[in-house]
């Protein structure tokens, strides 16, 4: 199996200090987060900007803000949200897009999200996507549900993204596809060969279905942003906790976890 790549997504735009007091609202804050995580094993931080009460902002300046102070400190690939938060427009969407980082999220469909509805439409897709590849952004495509996966391999037929492809699946989501063995093996069968693909599961199933892609050779994301529990009532100390407890059934089972430089390799992205 590859080298495991562990992706902290540290603070999103929906958890707030009224879930969790540690949860990171300022750019350096943030940094603190992905810091830690880094020292723990993840190789990716997945990272939203939030103004400092904690509403969830797409200003580039402030995700500039949040690349200074971590790229003072390491090495970690960065990896930024065009989710942003439900209800915001495309264009707010796209904003740190234009500061080039390594990689984005790019949601291929759309999807109800709780109460509410992320709304990707196909002219949305195809903006945002044509988006990274002029700006020399990796997308890491998020899948929601099975459908969103051939939307993703019609972007690469089509020639709108070129390149190594890598997914990201997003189960346990209130609307989406739940987070089961049955559903992750279908999800990865349906995969181009040669693809990557990382998990995250949403809440309690955080820490199962990390542990099926790490048997099965997949990537793992944890964090904040899908889950703020250790165990069941607890609440997880920091976003670090969660990447350790990663990196030790990692260990367990003898798959090697790979650093940003390998990590890099693995996504094919330049290294810097």
């Amino acid at each position: 199996m590859d080298k495991l790549i562990i992706t902290a997504a540290v603070n999103g735009a929906e958890v707030t200090r009224e879930h969790h007091p540690n949860i990171p609202y300022t750019p350096e804050e943030v940094a603190d987060e992905v810091v830690k995580a880094y020292h723990a094993g993840a190789s990716i931080a997945h990272i939203h900007a939030r103004l400092d009460d904690g509403t969830p902002t797409q200003d580039r300046e402030r995700y500039a803000q949040i690349y200074h102070h971590i790229r003072k400190r390491c090495d970690i690939i960065v990896q930024v949200s065009t989710g942003g938060a439900v209800g915001m427009t495309l264009q707010e969407r796209m904003q740190p897009l234009l500061l080039q980082p390594e990689m984005a999220t790019l949601t291929t469909g759309t999807v109800n999200f709780g109460s509410g509805v992320f709304m990707n439409t196909p002219e949305d897709i195809k903006t945002l996507a044509e988006t990274m590849i002029r700006e020399k952004v990796q997308p890491e495509f998020e899948i929601f549900e099975m459908g969103m996966i051939n939307n993703a391999l019609h972007l690469l037929r089509d020639g709108i993204v070129e390149g190594h492809a890598h997914f990201d699946f997003v189960m346990g989501v209130p609307g989406g596809i739940p987070a089961t063995i049955h559903n992750l093996l279908a999800l990865v069968q349906n995969l181009p060969q040669g693809a990557t693909w990382t998990v995250a599961g949403i809440g309690r199933h955080q820490l199962p279905m990390a542990l099926h892609a790490l048997l099965m050779g997949g990537h793992v994301r944890v964090g904040f942003e899908d889950n703020i529990y250790f165990q069941k009532g607890v609440l997880a100390d920091s976003n670090a906790q969660l990447v350790e407890r990663v990196v030790r059934f990692a260990k367990e089972v003898g798959r090697e976890v790979a650093t940003p430089v390998e990590a890099r390799q693995l996504l094919n992205l330049k290294q810097i």
